[in-house]
């Protein structure tokens, strides 16, 4: 005689703890944010030969644009802390983002172009991740330090001059801005060839899992 017992969904094991999905949310909202009111702020007195669509900016004008810039600091500075203290207090920081190296980073590049690059375990990064979470890590603190330039220049006269002045400080804002919307668009890029990476930062796992459990008797 045999029977069939059913289990409830298992769920697969956590890939991104909770600290980090709330982290990552949150710095995403203040990037958002700043990044559409820094482009209502940038229309105001513009660095090159054109605007940015009124459509597509926060703010409505340059004062609420600042307003929201602002807010949107505050909320990525303490989050961002938050985010970077919690990595590397558990040791995160450490496991997922190191080693990286100029051949391990072509290695994965070129395993990425050819559609063998597994993504099987999405708790393991590749060599072209690290990298670029790296990069984003880098440019997005050179962005707060040029906008306190910026914000503050006069209390911050040591910070302007190594960032070769105003005016160039409010240029490498630009360029680290254009930088980390193009690693957002390739992020969401990544998240439509990989949809369980989204599935991971919303719930933690990247699937439910079923079992069967057959037994006979």
């Amino acid at each position: 005689m045999s029977s069939l017992t059913h289990q409830p969904p298992k769920r697969s094991a956590s890939v991104q703890p909770l600290w980090l999905r709330i982290t990552h949310w949150l710095n995403a909202v203040a990037v958002l944010i700043m990044v559409m009111s820094g482009w209502r702020i940038y229309n105001a007195s513009p660095i090159f030969d054109f605007t940015f669509p009124n459509s597509i900016t926060l703010g409505g004008w340059l004062g609420g644009a600042l307003q929201w810039h602002f807010a949107g600091m505050w909320l990525f500075v303490l989050n961002g802390l938050a985010y970077l203290l919690l990595n590397l207090v558990t040791g995160r920081f450490g496991r997922r983002m190191l080693p990286v190296s100029p051949r391990g980073i072509l290695r994965d590049a070129w395993l990425a172009l050819t559609a063998r690059l597994s993504h099987a375990d999405l708790g393991h990064y590749n060599q072209v991740q690290r990298a670029a979470y790296l990069f984003a890590v880098v440019d997005l603190i050179f962005l707060v330090l040029s906008g306190l330039v910026i914000w503050k220049s006069v209390q911050f006269p040591l910070l302007r001059e190594l960032l070769g002045g105003y005016d160039m400080a409010r240029r490498i804002h630009f360029y680290c801005m254009s930088a980390i919307v193009c690693f957002v668009a390739v992020h969401l890029l990544m998240v439509v060839l990989v949809p369980r990476s989204l599935l991971a930062m919303l719930l933690g796992r990247a699937t439910f899992r079923r079992t069967d459990k057959e037994s006979t008797s």
